[in-house]
């Protein structure tokens, strides 16, 4: 059965690196084939993780609207399955699927059944779904993700980080998404660490399972353009997720 992973969190907090990190330990612990899925409209898992994309599923659904672009005898579902096949990004180690940003209003309103049975078909053949989203949880309160068995929520190590978090932690609350497992994670925490922060902490009602530390491998990385997937394994951020995973024991 697919273990399915959801992180999400407010812009700049951290989220894709972290991402990027979860699946670089599944990797390096061999724990099976991973799909990730960058579900944030704001798309680079990609580019942390180093791989180039050709296709996104924004551009399969904005293609269906032109009804002359579904070959005769195909119907949208079939011609929607046969573009999602080739627009999963495949590599020995993981495959990335993108969903991409919404072409005007409306988008993933009429296709959303459709791209859930697709999504749903897609992540049985692997043992782990990662899904990197957007604070707002779209496709988690759509259901257009299959059931989240764990969700790391972001947050940065400021104040308006964590009541962002906690927001996050409402939202799930009030749409009863069947989400397993939900931990907190602060990041680019100096050395005064979080101390200040645990009042804030509390009041959202979240696990704070583990913090990341202000890395600079991470800026000089990101700089350079270079995937954070390699950054050194001695890097702060890489041993701190490493720790919080063995927690979590996935």
């Amino acid at each position: 059965m697919t273990i399915t992973i959801a992180v999400a969190g407010k812009g700049g907090t951290g989220k894709t690196t972290f991402s990027a990190l979860l699946i670089r330990y599944l990797v390096d612990k061999n724990k099976g084939s991973i799909m990730a899925l960058d579900a944030d409209a704001n798309a680079n898992l990609n580019e942390a993780l180093g791989l180039e994309v050709d296709m996104m599923i924004s551009d399969i659904l904005a293609e269906t609207k032109d009804p002359k672009s579904v070959p005769t005898g195909m119907t949208k579902d079939m011609f929607i399955d046969y573009k999602m096949s080739h627009a999963v990004t495949e590599t020995k180690t993981v495959d990335l699927l993108v969903m991409g940003n919404p072409q005007g209003p409306g988008c993933y309103c009429y296709p959303n059944d459709l791209l859930k049975k697709h999504l749903d078909s897609l992540s049985q053949n692997y043992d782990y779904l990662v899904a990197d989203n957007e604070a707002g949880l779209e496709h988690i309160s759509r259901r257009t993700i299959p059931n989240v068995d764990y969700l790391f929520v972001i947050s940065d190590a400021s104040a308006r980080g964590i009541r962002s978090a906690g927001r996050v932690k409402q939202l799930v609350d009030s749409i009863n998404s069947p989400v397993k497992n939900i931990f907190l994670i602060v990041t680019k925490v100096t050395e005064d660490g979080i101390e200040a922060l645990k009042p804030e902490i509390e009041k959202t009602g979240l696990q704070l399972i583990g913090t990341i530390p202000l890395d600079p491998n991470v800026t000089q990385y990101d700089i350079e353009s270079k995937p954070l997937f390699d950054l050194p394994e001695d890097s702060a951020a890489v041993k701190a997720v490493q720790e919080i995973l063995n927690q979590v024991k996935l």
